[in-house]
């Protein structure tokens, strides 16, 4: 929703449907182009990413002494795969600016001083995806560990690779999109769209609804490694609602203090020199 006008002569951010559809576009090219190049600088760092991701599978082959392995079961299987792997490092090292375009085109339509906050939460998205996928990282060899560990005896994991990488892509980027979800529910509130109230009124479905996103999105059926992911899931929740609840006080207080001067102008009574 960039402005076509000067902020001065547009202060509200206001835009017509053609030219949000046109800055939609453009946003999403930019964003593209980012990931893009973001992947032409994967395909260099694929095979240090390829051995960190697999190593949990062959650490499980070295500790427990079986077969544990990853199998390409086709012959332009490692090709598929290192561009799937090269574009989620694209993501990655791209989160910075598909996550600006992603504000920037939601901002331009907020007060100066809410765009303020709500610029701050786009900084805070980048390190809250990154430090998602971190944390998923963090519980992968526990994960493998758990889940190979119902192995049946004398029997070997050979894993295809196109399901390991695909589980492990997915689990990550589930991690890092969970952790934008209270920058979201921020930039919802700064919008107007949704007041700390509602979100405070539906506590318990939200509470419900991200310690199921825990259970779909954690790998295992391990209680522990769901609790690493709702636990963090939860404080930024909390985090989110408490700046929704203090921007929604703010904001009673400017149309208070806007409808006062409003009534305290229309009681003045017009001078007889300019009637």
């Amino acid at each position: 929703m960039a402005l076509t006008k000067g902020r001065k002569s547009n202060p509200e951010g206001r835009m017509a449907l053609k030219e949000h559809l046109r800055e939609a576009r453009n946003r999403m090219f930019k964003a593209a182009l980012a990931v893009a190049l973001g992947t032409v600088g994967g395909f260099f760092l694929y095979m240090p990413v390829f051995n960190a991701l697999t190593k949990p599978v062959m650490d499980v082959g070295n500790e427990d002494g079986r077969l544990a392995t990853i199998n390409f079961e086709g012959v332009v299987t490692p090709f598929d795969q290192m561009v799937q792997v090269s574009v989620f490092i694209g993501l990655l090292l791209s989160c910075p600016v598909w996550l600006y375009q992603l504000w920037a085109f939601i901002t331009p339509g907020l007060k100066t001083k809410e765009r303020r906050i709500a610029l701050g939460f786009m900084a805070a998205s980048v390190p809250l995806f990154l430090g998602g996928v971190v944390l998923a990282w963090l519980l992968l060899p526990s994960a493998i560990e758990v889940l190979t560990g119902f192995t049946p005896e004398g029997s070997a994991n050979v894993i295809t690779a196109t399901v390991y990488l695909a589980f492990v892509l997915r689990l990550m980027l589930a991690f890092g999109i969970a952790f934008l979800i209270p920058v979201v529910l921020v930039g919802l509130n700064m919008t107007g769209i949704l007041p700390g109230k509602v979100i405070i009124k539906y506590w318990r479905i939200t509470l419900f609804l991200i310690c199921v996103f825990a259970a779909m999105a954690a790998p295992g059926g391990d209680a522990l490694t769901m609790f690493y992911m709702a636990a963090p899931l939860l404080v930024l929740f909390g985090v989110a609602v408490g700046i929704c609840l203090l921007n929604d006080k703010r904001r009673a207080r400017r149309n208070a203090a806007r409808e006062a001067t409003v009534e305290e102008t229309a009681d003045t009574a017009t001078p007889l020199e300019n009637l």
